[in-house]
């Protein structure tokens, strides 16, 4: 089995359509083009850490640990958005009241990722962000 050794990050984010090529261009910017495995799935780590979709969980999982062998990446970089419907499907419209408490909810839900992520690859690294519909990203790091 080949593996390629010049991917160096695995980029988790949303499926919804508004968001695609920003968090491309955002990615662009790290100097990530061509070096990133993508994996988006309805609210990005949302929906890797929310009881609402705990069928999904194993399934990112596996895929990370496949792109870990595969792509020999050493971060994950997480990327979830503002009007996340996946979110608020997730964890009902009162976590996404107002920016703040949407800004709270989105960091809990990055900071468990975070949590498991350690738990399941501690050796690798961890960026992550909430991007705003202009295209602007908060660090959570």
């Amino acid at each position: 089995m080949s593996t390629f050794k010049n991917y160096e990050a695995m980029v988790l984010s949303c499926i919804d359509p508004r968001f695609q090529d920003l968090v491309h261009k955002e990615n662009a910017k790290k100097g990530l083009t061509n070096k990133y495995s993508a994996f988006t799935i309805a609210g990005g780590s949302i929906g890797v850490v929310a009881p609402t979709f705990k069928k999904w969980h194993q399934t990112f999982w596996e895929n990370l640990d496949i792109s870990v062998q595969l792509h020999n990446i050493k971060k994950v970089i997480v990327i979830n958005h503002r009007d996340c419907g996946g979110a608020v499907a997730a964890y009902g419209q009162e976590k996404f009241a107002n920016k703040e408490i949407e800004t709270e909810t989105h960091k809990s839900a990055l900071n468990e990722f975070k949590k498991q992520l350690k738990i399941r690859h501690p050796k690798l690294e961890v960026e992550l962000y909430l991007m705003d519909l202009d295209g602007s990203v908060i660090s959570f790091d």
